[in-house]
């Protein structure tokens, strides 16, 4: 039976309770994955997430030679001798954007190569230039055809490299490259996300040196002949962890999320508390990565009043893009008008007018202005899941706040980034179960 003919069936109104543990990260996950080729030497990644977009990125790695074993949730990739790109599995590099991060790494063995045009969530015109105009500077030349991108480079040379807009990936895509460089390049406005940061980790085991991890400005010195062996462990997810606590905060419960990357949600944790969350966080050490902050974030049952100014997501330190979501559903559950301004994605902020189907109160200003006045009594309904990955999941925590019976059809976005998510619900009291239509 496809993944993609899952269904979510749920019984709202039902309390949560205890304690969830983070997940690690998909984000993480895959740009790890994508990192592995720049060894020739096995890597081995522990903690990391069985989600449908792992398994996408795999079905191509394995295409094009790469061994994977699984033991558990760790995963050892063994590259081949040569990297067949010829045999590589078009279908599944079409359903996953982050193949784009392939091209980075694979600039290092061949100087021409094609992949095939990207897919993923349906958001809009997610533009692919700040890639093309991120790895020109190290010399490549990137052509956008009908179902291809051709990719091409004479020599390839230490740069400095100027972002127009802190993307997550291009930042990844221009480390990539710069890591196989000799000699130092420079990237400027670099996101600095969580994803970011790991890679920062994973590059430096290999014996690349980075300046700057955590900030805008990274300094990177290359080397070439990469072989070494690596073990890395993907660290925690806060976009896991946020849909637990949005969760919680929706349905007004009492719920524990553990070892959750604290430095990561920071700005959200601040909004909710002006909006009347009461909660509390105890430090809980390091991620196995040495970087990731952790923390259990204690949330208790509160009444919300709308957040006074526009919620709306910038760089990290700021409040994530992909946390930004959320605050859609919790809206509903505040007294008073929410405004959100999702300024990054041409079309996402439509998606959250679903809610309406649940008895939500929404007024779409523009493609990414919405309001949500609340507090609504949301009701059970029948909604076809929608292809984007996050205004899913807000969808799936109204049914949970919700009265009565409802049900998410063809869930495949959601599987994207959650592993095992209705058995982790019901792990907390939720009334949820799957089924295949």
């Amino acid at each position: 039976m496809s993944e993609s003919e899952m269904d979510f069936m749920v019984t709202g109104k039902q309390e949560l309770s205890g304690s969830i543990l983070t997940n690690r990260s998909k984000n993480g996950a895959v740009a790890m994955l994508a990192a592995s080729l720049l060894t020739k030497g096995v890597t081995t990644l522990k903690n990391v997430p069985k989600i449908e977009e792992v398994h996408r990125l795999l079905e191509v790695l394995t295409s094009i030679g790469v061994k994977a074993e699984w033991n558990d949730h760790d995963l050892t990739l063994t590259p081949p001798e040569k990297i067949d790109l010829d045999a590589i599995n078009k279908v599944a590099a079409t359903r996953t954007r982050s193949i784009l991060m392939f091209i980075g790494p694979l600039l290092h063995q061949y100087k021409s190569f094609s992949l095939p045009q990207s897919g993923g969530c349906t958001l809009g015109l997610r533009s692919v230039r700040p890639h093309l105009w991120a790895l020109e500077k190290f010399g490549v030349t990137i052509t956008a055809e009908t179902d291809h991108y051709a990719i091409s480079h004479t020599e390839l040379a230490p740069a400095t490299v100027v972002f127009y807009e802190a993307s997550d990936t291009a930042t990844i895509n221009a480390l990539f490259a710069a890591a196989g460089i000799p000699g130092t390049s420079h990237i400027k406005y670099a996101s600095a996300n969580y994803q970011v940061q790991e890679v920062c980790g994973f590059l430096q085991k290999l014996g690349v040196q980075i300046e700057g991890v955590g900030t805008p400005s990274l300094t990177v010195t290359g080397r070439t002949d990469i072989t070494e062996d690596i073990e890395y462990s993907i660290a925690e997810d806060p976009t896991d962890a946020m849909f637990f606590i949005a969760a919680a905060v929706t349905t007004n419960s009492e719920l524990t999320v553990l070892r959750a990357p604290i430095d990561f949600l920071e700005v959200e944790l601040l909004v909710l508390e002006k909006m009347g969350l009461q909660f509390d966080l105890t430090p809980q050490g390091v991620s196995e990565n040495g970087i990731t902050k952790l923390a259990d974030i204690h949330i208790k049952k509160s009444s919300l009043v709308a957040f006074p100014e526009k919620i709306h997501a910038r760089p990290y330190p700021a409040l994530n893009i992909d946390n930004l979501p959320f605050f859609a559903v919790i809206g509903t559950q505040a007294e008073g008008p929410t405004l959100i301004h999702d300024w990054v994605y041409e079309k996402r902020a439509i998606y959250y007018t679903e809610l309406d189907r649940l008895g939500a109160d929404t007024q779409l200003f523009d493609p990414h202005r919405i309001q949500i006045m609340g507090k609504s009594h949301l009701r059970g309904a029948q909604i076809v899941c929608p292809p984007a990955l996050r205004p899913a999941t807000i969808l799936l925590i109204g049914m949970l706040a919700a009265e009565g019976n409802s049900i998410l059809r063809n869930v495949y976005s959601i599987n994207r980034g959650y592993e095992d998510l209705a058995e982790r619900l019901r792990s907390i009291g939720a009334n949820i179960t799957v089924s295949h239509s």
